[in-house]
């Protein structure tokens, strides 16, 4: 069995966990999440915390047991703090705003680049930063990776959008590579 499914996990005040008909329900002061589940797995919850336990036999659904984990944990996370992910841009001209729900972008094409965000995702814009906040880790992680596609960063200046504390690898020009 995971190592991580024989440790109850904490449920915090003001956090509601219920799982009934194979589907998993948190709520809590930043919104509810909701995710479905492989009849393999079941929730032992108590009043402060949950047990992650198999339905059939322990070997062939240990594997199941500890992503569960992770993925209630996460889900418990975000009702409570929420999760981020800050991108940068970086080039001249490029800029970002937030309309509405929507985010709009600036990046040297000859037309403007809009993203709508989904339920429960929410954008800011900080000078060049833009931050995309809300519950779900997945969803945030999902809609951050659509917004770096609009103009990945290329490897000569670097010019695009990309995560805030990325590395981009850059190559060298044609002029220093002719003249080494």
């Amino acid at each position: 069995m995971s190592r991580l499914a024989k440790k109850p996990i904490e449920i915090p005040d003001g956090v509601k966990v219920e799982f009934a008909d194979g589907v998993l329900k948190v709520s809590g002061p930043k919104g509810e999440l909701g995710r479905n589940v492989p009849r393999a797995v079941l929730f032992d919850i108590s009043s402060k915390e949950v047990v992650v336990k198999p339905a059939g036999d322990p070997k062939e659904i240990s594997s199941f047991l500890g992503t569960w984990v992770r993925h209630l944990q996460n889900m418990i996370y975000g009702v409570t703090k929420g999760f981020e992910k800050k991108l940068e841009l970086e080039g001249v001209g490029f800029r970002a705003e937030v309309r509405e729900k929507e985010l709009v972008l600036s990046l040297g094409f000859s037309h403007q680049v809009v993203v709508v965000s989904p339920p429960g995702i929410s954008f800011a814009v900080e000078k060049n930063i833009i931050t995309v906040s809300g519950a779900d880790k997945e969803a945030v992680g999902n809609v951050a990776a659509v917004i770096r596609s609009k103009r990945k960063p290329e490897p000569y200046k670097g010019k695009g959008i990309h995560y805030k504390g990325e590395v981009i690898r850059r190559k060298s020009g044609k002029k220093v590579a002719a003249s080494a």
